[in-house]
């Protein structure tokens, strides 16, 4: 066959599944999935190898994936949402399944120690430092975005964080106290005031941030360890609110929300602030682009990574499980605060792994809509975990201990995501992206 009948078939092939993602996104569904399923025919090598060769049909998905790793979207972000909310969700069950005073009081059988040592050395700080890295990231594409359509990014960025700010008090007040959002929205404020700094300089704002992280946590010890000595942690009523009806459960979160917030603030804020900027450099240097000497750099700075990661990491773990007594003050100072440098050092060898699963692994489809649709899935974790633990649902707060709620945690997370993933499947987004675009002024 001549190349000129190759290069007219082949033309035709993509034309038909371009006309495909048009028809869908315009409504005619039946048309969009007559022409898709016409380009499947030759992108799935019914006919196409038969026609055109082994050669040909290599050529033509080559292409595409050439087309999509040039195209805002990439899986590699997706995949890495995905893990990051599934770590996200092992930490925050517990304090949505258990009385405040069990997570902050070292446990005192065995199971829940080991339960704390591994939530607190693997988990803690570290996925959501994935998250916040992708967050920056997002600046830098919703401003690409922004500038493809003519749009003025300020109104654009700004009216996304307020529609950020709005559900994360409504996520706080009805499903969990503990809400990242509206942290994120104020955080995000700061970023946009760096926004200018060329990559060296946000990777050295970013590094600035580990000491101010190191003091906010110095501070949180202090005030914790006077919390601790009043006895200002007891078993009351009030602590059992979680577990109660929706209302009690509602009124609860709004009363220990504020003091929830400035909690998180001391502990995350300065280091989710650093991952922005880590993030948007990436970003400005096309950090997920196939060769791009970033992931060579991460790589090759693993050892140093893990020298630094292993030790305040199980040190922190060591402080928070129990293993350290409370009584050897110094080492329980130093052991909580070393998640100040422990967490990043993790959460970059993590973004390696990360990265390197997603290129040599095909991940499940529903997972990475999930991570595409982040938003749904983290409101979503929280909704769940209310139907779980919560009296208007099947009433298992307080039900299990540390170490079993690591499991627990697992199966939330995993439905979560199966379930925005296969509404994304049919709608093409989760219920909640639509909504924070209409904000943003994106259609």
């Amino acid at each position: 066959m001549s190349s000129r009948i190759r290069s007219m078939i082949w033309c035709l092939a993509v034309r038909f599944r371009v006309i495909g993602i048009v028809f869908h996104r315009s409504g005619s569904v039946r048309i969009g999935q007559m022409s898709s399923f016409i380009f499947s025919l030759c992108y799935r090598d019914i006919w196409y190898r038969r026609c055109l060769g082994e050669e040909a049909s290599l050529s033509l998905h080559q292409f595409v994936k050439d087309k999509s790793m040039a195209g805002q979207r990439n899986v590699e972000v997706d995949v890495i949402r995905m893990v990051a909310l599934m770590g996200i969700c092992i930490v925050n069950v517990p304090f949505i399944a258990l009385p405040v005073e069990a997570v902050f009081i070292a446990p005192e059988s065995l199971p829940d120690r080991l339960g704390a040592f591994i939530v607190e050395g693997l988990f803690q700080l570290k996925f959501f430092l994935l998250f916040s890295f992708i967050f920056g990231w997002g600046m830098e594409i919703q401003a690409q975005a922004a500038r493809r359509a003519g749009q003025a990014f300020f109104k654009r960025y700004f009216r996304r964080l307020a529609g950020l700010a709005v559900m994360g008090i409504g996520h706080a007040v009805l499903v969990f106290s503990g809400d990242i959002l509206l942290l994120y929205a104020l955080l995000g404020g700061l970023l946009w005031l760096i926004r200018k700094m060329t990559p060296r300089y946000l990777i050295y704002f970013a590094l600035g941030m580990i000491p101010i992280s190191l003091a906010c946590l110095s501070l949180l010890a202090i005030v914790i360890d006077e919390v601790l000595k009043a006895d200002m942690l007891t078993i009351a009523n009030d602590g059992h609110h979680l577990g109660g009806t929706f209302l009690q459960a509602t009124q609860g979160r709004l009363h220990e929300w504020p003091l929830t917030f400035a909690f998180l603030l001391f502990l995350q804020g300065p280091l989710a602030l650093g991952a922005f900027a880590c993030g948007l450099a990436a970003a400005r240097t096309d950090f997920f682009v196939l060769g791009n000497g970033g992931v060579k750099a991460l790589q090759q700075s693993l050892p140093l990574l893990l020298l630094i990661a292993l030790p305040c990491n199980l040190l922190y773990a060591a402080t928070m499980s129990g293993i350290i007594p409370a009584s050897l003050d110094g080492l329980s100072f130093l052991g909580f605060i070393a998640i100040g440098i422990g967490a990043p050092a993790l959460s970059a060898v993590y973004l390696y792994l990360t990265i390197l699963g997603a290129r040599h692994f095909r991940m499940p489809l529903y997972f990475v809509l999930a991570g595409r649709n982040s938003l749904s899935t983290y409101i979503l974790q929280g909704v769940l975990c209310g139907f779980v633990f919560g009296g208007y649902g099947l009433q298992l707060f307080n039900q299990f201990g540390l170490l079993l709620l690591i499991p627990v945690s697992i199966v939330i997370g995993v439905l979560s995501m199966l379930l925005v993933g296969g509404y994304a499947r049919m709608f093409g987004r989760g219920p909640l992206e639509p909504v924070l675009r209409r904000i943003s002024g994106k259609m």
